[in-house]
């Protein structure tokens, strides 16, 4: 946002551009956005392709510019650093401002980053990517001058190694050089180089593949597949934060899934659970009436909006669609256009149809890796819902 004469008042990132803007000219505000507003003359925006490089633009442009109010407290001691220590296995540290100025030469340094949470998610989606280790050594360690190859320490394997976040510095499963490899990687997300790096990987895992080292090759397509689907991961600026959903419990979480044979017999069904436990005296049918042929984004565009007709019905505190982000962002859509503020999630079966890949907003990972079991049992129930009304409909039209 920019005054007259062309200085940028403030830096923001959204991912609904006009309502985000729209709300400070809309709603009530304090006094110190009142006096920024009353000074707005022109918008500018930059594009991003996922959130995450959004919010690292954001902090990249605030450093740069110093907008007057983007600045909470002048020692900028609320916001968040992202900082690479330079060791022979750099840590990947989130800090506030005066520590991070406490590395003087770090081999990185990116932000100040306005919002905590959202950076702390941030980093936990990049470390399934760019896999760090948290595990300070010393030059003392004996296990720092070993033989074999200049790997890790050789002790119990950490937890974080154990689920996939850590490549194992502690047990001595990989090579400093590879390691960093990994860090300089990270550094250039941070530095824009999103492109680049897919294609460097892609590069590698076809030479892994061709040399027969599967293992390998199939990490790095799980890296790959995670870094092309960051998008999908890292939806935020969808209404109600999940902050407001998980202090109260899961409440209830709406299921929907559309069923049809190439656009013929086309359903859509919900369900709801409460607290974790079906209501099946909730569950509602929906015959699809406006759409032709096989689509069934557009199918459940119709779904929710007939639902979000029947004020009488109880207002979810959660959506879960079954699919990926076609669904997940159509549902989005229709939420905003009826102004309403409620989290969705995805899940998509993933490329072999064996996995449940999330899709969620900003901030729920935690919560959704604790009650994963009960909303694939949602979404699994919504599908099989969906299913046994459209048998039931091509039947009695068969017959």
């Amino acid at each position: 946002m920019k005054d007259k004469n062309g200085k940028i008042l403030y830096i923001g990132k959204a991912g609904n551009l006009q309502r985000r803007v729209a709300s400070y000219f809309e709603r009530p505000q304090d006094a110190r956005i009142l006096r920024m507003v009353s000074k707005i003359a022109k918008v500018d925006f930059q594009k991003t392709e996922t959130v995450i490089e959004a919010l690292i633009l954001e902090a990249e442009l605030i450093k740069r510019y110093l907008p007057e109010y983007n600045i909470k407290d002048k020692d900028d001691k609320s916001f968040l650093w992202m900082v690479v220590t330079r060791e022979k296995f750099p840590r990947v540290l989130t800090l506030r401002s005066r520590e991070a100025t406490a590395y003087n030469s770090p081999l990185g340094r990116f932000g100040p980053f306005t919002l905590p949470t959202a950076l702390r998610a941030a980093m936990k989606i990049l470390r399934r990517i760019f896999r760090w280790s948290d595990h300070e050594f010393t030059d003392k360690d004996p296990h720092l001058n070993l033989p074999s190859a200049d790997k890790g320490g050789k002790q119990a394997a950490c937890f974080d190694y154990q689920i996939g976040l850590c490549p194992g510095t502690c047990v001595g499963a990989i090579l400093a050089a590879d390691y960093r490899k990994n860090i300089q990687q990270l550094i250039r997300f941070f530095r824009g180089e999103k492109k680049k790096i897919v294609s460097e990987l892609r590069r590698e895992m076809k030479s892994a593949s061709k040399d027969l080292r599967y293992e390998e090759a199939a990490e790095i397509r799980g890296r790959l597949f995670t870094l092309e689907h960051i998008h999908d991961v890292a939806l935020i600026d969808g209404g109600a934060t999940f902050g407001d959903v998980i202090s109260k419990g899961w409440g209830r979480v709406e299921g929907y899934d559309i069923s049809n044979i190439s656009g013929a017999f086309a359903v859509g069904a919900m369900v709801v659970f409460v607290n974790g436990a079906s209501d099946k005296n909730e569950y509602r049918k929906f015959k699809i009436k406006t759409v032709r042929g096989a689509n069934d984004v557009a199918m459940l565009a119709e779904v929710l909006r007939r639902r979000f007709a029947r004020i009488e019905w109880p207002m979810p505190d959660v959506i879960l669609v079954d699919g990926g982000a076609p669904q997940v962002n159509v549902a989005r859509g229709v939420l905003v256009d009826l102004k309403l503020e409620i989290p969705v999630i995805g899940i998509a079966k993933g490329p072999t149809r064996k996995r449940s890949d999330f899709l969620y907003p900003l901030g729920m990972q935690d919560a959704i890796f604790k009650s994963r079991d009960m909303l694939i049992r949602v979404r699994d129930e919504a599908h099989r819902f969906a299913i046994k009304y459209h048998r039931e409909l091509r039947s009695s039209q068969l017959l």
